[in-house]
């Protein structure tokens, strides 16, 4: 038998029990990091995901995150525990298509006459200006939408990879960051559509002897079930909610996502969605900060603290803040500021007072309406103020609540806070939001706050004319010029915008001061001078009797119909005329429906503030739009006003 050495032997049984623990510790490295991959979710993801996840029409107030006695919503609570609450976060228009072009631009939509919902045609993109969603694609993110776009531009081609029902992240490449936005209509305001049958009648998870309404309005049985209804609805959208956040977990993608839930603007109970009161523009807004991407933001957000932020922040922002936490230098100049990146603090953000709004037409109810928020004070301008709040709109009406408001003003059945919004306005309003939050008490007569007052109108009157606002200009003539629409154009209509304005300043002043100015204008030669002093002397009421003769002259021969039929307007204060038979003259002497939409609000004004009957029908070039139309987007745009147009003339000729 062969010697067997021992020395070798034990060299080569350490050598293999060396190895055999290497493995092992290898083994036991390799399933620690595991175990950490699933705890910590740790990543080699170079970039931060985005999802955005948007419910319509609701005020934050709805929800207990923000009021006692909303609805619960334990998934966005849970994002809200491991985030970051706004407590002043809104929007800047209280209306979807208006709102989203907002978000989507980073722009204002009155700068490029995109500011009506809906846009009687879509306005195409200046050069240069895009889409958030085209900046993140380009950019190499991949970009789904579900589904709601809602834009008053025309959308660039491929500016989303998929926007469809059920899109989602999942189309991505490996490794591929994404930016998911994702909308729910579970709030919408045709969910309030109800019978008034339902009232009392089909139960709801929140007992609405228990809801307290807003005291601007009756506190009814309908208003509190209507109440009791919509937060049932907040409870269904945040189950959506967590599906989504739930799936963003199962692909283990949790950490590397920015979360941003927030609602399109505020509503839904009668006299917010499409007013620009705080029930219209304030939204709730939660974001959730991922782990593996704390470092892009300031070291006081970082570690899921549940932080409130009080600082004011407004969609005009979130444009520049998605693209800075995206790395992305976008060339476009947004008008907003980031409010979350590795500079910006808690203290610097909760310094942030300000925000702006604006409201125009909505479907068929025409207003122009700006506001500007400073701290505790907002002040509001409304430039056509013989038109009531509560002006006839068939959408609005839909609601059980809105018709029982209007039936009980009619019977004198409200008080003063609850009836004053079907009665014409003042031209401007003050208000303490801090001591007056459902704007009730209008502070702009007060002399106490007599600096706060011009402070405030001086800064949205320069606001308006360095932007400019074309939405001075009548919606007629932006579409005329559609094709036209750009910062070229914006800029060439600046000195015609800014004479407008000051014309309609004119309005904050007595009448006295303002006579003679009205009388010489409305004999210029300039057709939208003219139209802005009629504004104006219908703004005065019976004060303005001495214009009588001129308007009687510009309601039979004005070039402009417009200026026509407002003219009518101011005759009718005085019971002069007769208003229906003239006013179908006007609507039969040209074909440009916008104009005959604006016309109608005009006539609508009439009958319900002044009571005067119509006796009016639809017009042969109302009619439907072809049912082979191969433009979509246009074919259904063209239904909508239709649709406008019908309902205007149902409402006239009723009794």
């Amino acid at each position: 038998m062969k010697k067997v050495n021992c020395e070798n032997s034990m060299y080569f049984l350490s050598k293999v029990l060396f190895q055999s623990l290497l493995l092992m510790l290898c083994c036991f490295s390799a399933f620690v990091i595991a175990k950490d991959n699933v705890v910590d979710g740790s990543s080699n993801q170079v970039r931060p995901n985005f999802v955005w996840l948007v419910s319509e029409d609701n005020n934050r107030d709805y929800m207990r995150l923000y009021k006692e006695g909303g609805a619960r919503m334990p998934n966005v609570e849970q994002l809200a525990a491991n985030g970051l609450v706004f407590n002043q976060a809104f929007s800047n228009s209280p209306v979807c298509s208006t709102a989203r072009t907002t978000l989507a631009l980073g722009l204002y939509p009155t700068m490029l006459g995109m500011g009506y919902h809906r846009p009687y045609q879509t306005v195409p993109l200046p050069e240069g200006v895009k889409p958030i969603s085209q900046w993140m694609t380009e950019a190499g993110y991949y970009t789904s939408n579900n589904v709601k776009e809602d834009y008053n531009f025309v959308e660039p081609d491929g500016h989303w990879h998929r926007s469809a029902v059920g899109a989602d992240w999942r189309g991505r490449k490996a490794e591929q960051a994404f930016f998911h936005m994702q909308s729910w209509n579970t709030t919408h305001e045709h969910k309030l559509h109800f019978p008034v049958t339902d009232v009392g009648k089909v139960d709801t998870k929140y007992a609405s002897e228990d809801m307290k309404v807003a005291p601007i309005y009756p506190n009814t049985k309908t208003f509190r079930y209507t109440k009791a209804r919509y937060l049932e609805q907040h409870e269904k959208i945040d189950a959506q909610i967590g599906e989504v956040i739930e799936k963003l977990r199962d692909d283990g993608v949790l950490e590397d996502t920015f979360i941003m839930y927030f609602g399109d603007h505020g509503g839904v109970l009668p006299g917010t969605k499409g007013y620009i009161n705080e029930r219209g523009l304030a939204v709730p807004l939660v974001v959730r900060v991922p782990k593996h991407f704390e470092h892009l933001v300031h070291n006081d957000f970082r570690g899921g603290k549940g932080l409130r932020v009080d600082g004011v922040v407004s969609f005009i922002d979130f444009a520049p803040t998605l693209l800075q936490l995206a790395g992305i230098d976008a060339a476009q100049k947004h008008i907003g500021k980031p409010f979350l990146g590795d500079s910006i603090s808690l203290a610097a953000l909760n310094n942030r007072n300000e925000t702006y709004g604006f409201a125009d037409r909505f479907d068929e109810k025409y207003d122009m309406v700006r506001s500007i928020r400073l701290g505790p004070y907002k002040y509001v301008r409304h430039f056509l103020p013989f038109n009531p709040d509560g002006l006839y709109a068939r959408y609005r009406y839909k609601q059980a609540a809105f018709n029982e408001w209007y039936d009980m003003f009619k019977r004198g059945k409200l008080n003063d806070e609850q009836s004053s919004f079907f009665k014409v306005k003042s031209a401007e309003a003050l208000y303490d939001l801090v001591n007056d939050p459902y704007e009730t008490n209008n502070l702009a007569d007060d002399r106490a706050y007599a600096k706060e007052l011009i402070t405030l109108r001086t800064k949205l009157h320069e606001k308006l004319a360095s932007l400019p606002d074309l939405a001075v200009l009548p919606e007629k003539v932006l579409m005329e010029n559609v094709a036209q629409i750009d910062f070229s154009y914006a800029r060439e209509q600046q000195p015609l915008i800014s004479a407008l304005l000051d014309i309609a300043q004119w309005q904050l002043l007595p009448w006295s001061e303002v006579e003679h100015k009205i009388k010489l204008t409305l004999v210029s030669d300039k057709p939208w001078h003219r139209y802005w002093a009629l504004n104006v002397a219908l703004s005065f009421g019976k004060q303005a009797k001495s214009i009588l003769p001129l308007a009687n002259s510009i309601s039979r021969f004005d070039s402009e119909r417009l200026n026509r039929g407002r003219a009518l307007q101011l005759l009718s204060v005085f019971g002069q005329g007769d208003v229906s038979a003239q006013f179908e003259r006007i609507l039969a002497a040209d074909n440009n429906t916008i104009e005959d939409v604006y016309l109608l609000n005009m006539a609508t004004q009439m009958k319900q503030v002044r009571g005067i009957p119509f006796d009016l029908s639809m017009k042969p070039s109302w009619q439907q739009p072809p049912a082979d139309m191969k433009d979509k987007d246009r074919k259904w745009r063209l239904e909508s006003v239709h649709n406008w147009l019908v309902d205007r003339i149902a409402y006239l000729t009723s009794n």
